[in-house]
């Protein structure tokens, strides 16, 4: 079992065929996913082709994530949660201080996948919204946005299975509105078999 700790975030492999179990251990924490095509770091994952191609903005088991050559990167396996969304790109320290109206210092969602990408030489530029696993986001008939607690309960988790290899980044968010106002670490493993 590998934990993210509380308002941090981490990057890896994923080989082709391999899974990503991502865990909620405690409730109500979200997680934000990005990933590159490991073989042509040009090639990432894309909000816009995901919804467009399942006609959903709510991913689950049996959906797909595609890249934005339309490629599929990874594939539901299994989700005890059902809620997660590509509504909101990754919080981000000047998103803080436009919402704060301040220039404090604020961990993000953002900062910590560039970090965390650092390693695989991919510019900052290039981290485009995440998939927000247990994120729980409303859409109003007008077409408002709100951020309301996780769904997500202690132990709830959600499986994907690689379409190719990929280098992939995931955090603990760090944004209080998307976690309910505390934060939490995220555990996830990577392995051969699903079980």
């Amino acid at each position: 079992m590998n934990i993210i700790p509380p308002q941090s975030g981490t990057s890896f492999l994923l080989k082709k065929d391999q899974y990503l179990k991502v865990i909620d251990p405690f409730g109500e924490q979200v997680a934000d996913l990005f990933c590159f095509n490991a073989c042509d770091l040009s090639e990432s994952l894309s909000s816009g082709r995901s919804i467009d191609y399942n006609d959903q903005i709510f991913l689950t088991k049996g959906h797909r994530l595609y890249s934005q050559r339309s490629n599929p990167l990874l594939e539901i396996i299994e989700d005890t949660c059902g809620r997660h969304d590509f509504l909101m790109t990754p919080c981000s320290l000047r998103m803080f201080q436009i919402v704060a109206g301040n220039d404090d210092y604020h961990p993000s969602c953002h900062e910590n996948l560039c970090n965390g990408f650092s390693k695989y030489a991919i510019h900052p530029d290039h981290i485009s919204t995440t998939f927000n696993i247990f994120m729980n986001v409303t859409v109003s008939p007008e077409g408002a946005l709100e951020i309301l607690p996780p769904k997500s309960k202690a132990g709830d988790y959600i499986v994907f299975k690689a379409s190719t290899d990929l280098v992939v980044g995931l955090t603990a968010c760090s944004h209080e509105g998307s976690n309910n106002g505390s934060f939490k670490p995220i555990h996830y493993q990577v392995a051969d078999i699903f079980s």
